[in-house]
């Protein structure tokens, strides 16, 4: 037990420093590249704070346990929604550009309705999982290219930005501590929670959802700290999308993954729920407030609560 503890703790120093210096290297590596904070939150950001994910679900569907690996993506999604960006509201208001209401939120929203349909089928294929793959670099390389045209004409030399080298020295060793950090921590939150006798679906929607949703709670916390709000609501975009095209997707090319439909439909219900709420409350105002941040941080202690009791 004491060294369960150790490692949650171990593991949450450096989620702490990585999604710190993240946000440092991440901003200074959009000046470099002239793209948009949205944009790196979305690409970079996005995709290297979901990489605990990758891993986790790669290695439960080789194991053949699609409760973790399908628990683990639809968990962090909700949690990505309803925790990381309530929690980050509640620390400063999040504005949203109507170019991420028109064109990223759709598209977010498009692959988890899409994911859900295949995975009610029973089964997601090796043919399916490319596909979603493919899409998402589809993606990915037209939000680069449009970044690059509309940041052409704003030139801002005010500042000079830190060196390419430092900057990747930064995002590379942010990434690597905040997956050790999340890795730790799930380890020693996981191995408490079997010895207490907890099921796997709760696990992999729980303790593991939210242990590889920690870089995403880190990085867009210190995002907002820092004033970098575009990239806290990119970076969570950019995940929830990843998750499902590149996660899913990966993990069913490299193993198919079946009987993904059982007790998983309320949980996919609050996914897409979630989703259509949050993309409801930035139309308003273009921007997600202190109180839709409560409302969203409710939401999901209550669903919490439900898996705990229910």
């Amino acid at each position: 037990m004491l060294i369960n503890l150790g490692l949650i703790l171990i593991g949450f120093f450096l989620l702490l420093k990585g999604g710190d210096y993240l946000v440092d290297g991440a901003v200074a590596i959009a000046q470099r590249a002239k793209l948009s904070p949205m944009v790196i939150g979305l690409t970079i950001v996005g995709f290297g704070t979901s990489a605990p994910e990758l891993l986790v679900s790669i290695q439960a569907a080789l194991n053949s346990s699609p409760g973790i690996a399908i628990g683990n993506v639809v968990g962090s999604n909700i949690a990505n929604i309803a925790l990381i960006l309530g929690m980050t509201a509640i620390v400063a208001i999040c504005p949203a550009s109507k170019q991420t209401l028109r064109t990223d939120m759709p598209f977010m929203l498009l692959s988890g309705v899409a994911f859900v349909a295949v995975a009610l089928s029973g089964s997601i294929s090796r043919i399916a999982g490319f596909c979603g793959f493919t899409m998402l670099i589809v993606y990915v390389v037209w939000q680069i290219r449009q970044s690059r045209q509309n940041n052409n004409n704003s030139d801002d030399n005010n500042a000079t930005p830190m060196p390419l080298w430092k900057a990747l020295i930064m995002v590379f060793g942010s990434f690597a501590a905040l997956v050790f950090g999340a890795d730790w921590l799930v380890d020693g939150a996981r191995n408490i929670a079997q010895q207490l006798g907890v099921s796997e679906r709760i696990i992999g929607l729980t303790i593991v959802a939210i242990g590889t949703s920690l870089p995403e709670l880190f990085a867009s916390a210190m995002a907002a700290r820092k004033g970098e709000t575009d990239m806290a609501i990119g970076n969570v975009i950019g995940s929830y999308t990843f998750n499902i095209l590149s996660v899913v997707g990966l993990s069913a090319t490299i193993c198919p993954i079946e009987h993904t439909a059982d007790g998983f439909l309320f949980d996919y219900v609050l996914m897409i729920s979630l989703g259509l709420l949050l993309w409801l409350f930035l139309r308003t105002k273009y921007i997600l407030e202190r109180w839709e941040g409560i409302v969203l941080l409710l939401i999901y202690i209550l669903y919490i609560v439900k898996l705990i009791v229910f």
